[in-house]
């Protein structure tokens, strides 16, 4: 007898989630004697505690098929973090009431690695109250952090983003240094992990252009080195590009931009790098300056998402559906690398306690010896995972996105109060 499904989107979004989505859908119409109706959350998971469930089959097939090709959560997501079971039993207890009330029997989280924790610690609860639902996580992240997994879906896309806009950058730089413009600073996300500063790296090629100098979060800064570098590449080529990580530290590891306050996951929310950068540039040498921040402009630009990035976030999934189809419980689908060049990969799965909450930072092998750029290690990483064009459809000059409808069924059971 089948029973029914829910699917929910966590956390910061990125250009590639929905391809996630749309995976999830075709694999579950895929197995009607296992799934039933197959529901999605409205905002993520607080759309399951305020048993707001969009029926999915209420949508057309053609704004369902588009699903590839939009970017954002098109069932929306939040910033919602479910307090651990110790502290606030009766949240978890509220899911399980829900999906009770609906016949939820399988749960499909896409996100990070809060997202996994708390898929993986429904499974438990489930179990123990007596109605069990199989946890499946999907991988989701646009920082490329979560562990054992080759890459995340969404890290791909931004990184194509980061690496072309910093191209395009420095030779628009380079063509107004005599004049105008000495030193660029881009700053991208990454608040623990330099992987999307990396990319821009790729930049840097038989052209001379890309990024002089990167900032990681892995590498503490060394002010004194850092200036002279930049003084070093104004000398040498008339200006100086920099690419900096959000969550660049100082010397003593403290950011380099904090704005003292947390978001609701408990991190630190920072103020933005690039004009602290830019105003320690200032103080050294006078340079005329100019900053971006790439900011949500990065994960959600599907017009120029990579092709394997799309793919791995489908395939990633339609995974999920089969490995919760096949009896597994408590897993995420994970990708698997075979090989740099041609580019080779696949789908495993590891076990939802070892994803749970562990930060997966950049190599110190993909960091060059001085701290400032990226080795041949990491392009040999990176270039495979931005590679391919997956130009979305256009109409009338843009993008034809679709908005979903998200068509809520009739609520079973009082309203939850604590959130």
């Amino acid at each position: 007898m089948p029973h029914n499904a829910f699917y929910a989107q966590s956390g910061g979004v990125t250009a590639v989630i929905n391809a996630s989505a749309a995976g999830v859908i075709a694999e579950a119409k895929a197995h009607p004697e296992t799934i039933g109706t197959l529901y999605a959350g409205r905002d993520g998971i607080v759309g399951a505690l305020t048993e707001e469930l969009i029926d999915i089959s209420t949508e057309s097939e053609s704004d369902l098929a588009a699903l590839l090709h939009t970017p954002s959560g098109a069932f929306g997501s939040c910033r919602y973090k479910l307090k651990s079971l110790d502290e606030h039993r009766a949240q978890y207890e509220r899911l399980i009431e829900v999906f009770k009330a609906h016949d939820i029997r399988y749960f499909f989280y896409n996100g990070g690695g809060d997202s996994q924790d708390t898929a993986n610690k429904v499974s438990q609860l489930s179990e123990k109250m007596g109605f069990p639902i199989t946890c499946i996580g999907i991988p989701k992240t646009m920082d490329n952090d979560l562990p054992i997994t080759d890459c995340s879906p969404g890290f791909g896309s931004v990184a194509k983003y980061a690496a072309v806009s910093m191209l395009e950058a420095s030779f628009d730089v380079a063509s107004m240094q005599r004049t105008s413009t000495k030193v660029f600073v881009m700053e991208v996300m990454g608040r623990h992990a330099g992987w999307v500063a990396a990319a821009t790296g790729l930049a840097r090629d038989e052209r001379g252009l890309g990024p002089d100098i990167i900032l990681f979060p892995e590498v503490h800064l060394n002010q004194e080195r850092f200036l002279q570098k930049v003084d070093e590449a104004v000398a040498e080529r008339g200006f100086c590009m920099i690419a900096v990580s959000e969550g660049a530290k100082d010397a003593e590891g403290e950011f380099l931009s904090s704005s003292g306050n947390v978001d609701a996951f408990g991190h630190a929310q920072l103020g933005g790098v690039a004009p602290a950068v830019v105003e320690m540039i200032k103080q050294h040498g006078g340079y005329k300056c100019h900053w971006a921040v790439c900011d949500y402009l990065q994960r959600a630009a599907r017009h120029i998402s990579s092709q394997t990035d799309v793919d791995q976030a489908e395939a990633v999934g339609r995974a999920a559906v089969r490995f919760a189809v096949e009896g597994h419980n408590a897993v995420m689908p994970v990708i698997v690398r075979r090989s740099d060049n041609p580019y080779q990969w696949d789908i495993d799965k590891a076990p939802l306690a070892e994803v749970a909450n562990v930060e997966k930072g950049l190599p110190r092998n993909f960091i060059s010896e001085d701290g400032f750029h990226i080795t041949q290690a990491a392009r040999d990483y990176l270039t495979p995972l931005i590679e391919g064009e997956a130009y979305p459809p256009y109409q009338g000059g843009l993008p034809d996105y679709r908005p979903l409808k998200k068509s809520v069924v009739p609520k079973k059971l009082p309203a939850f109060d604590q959130l």
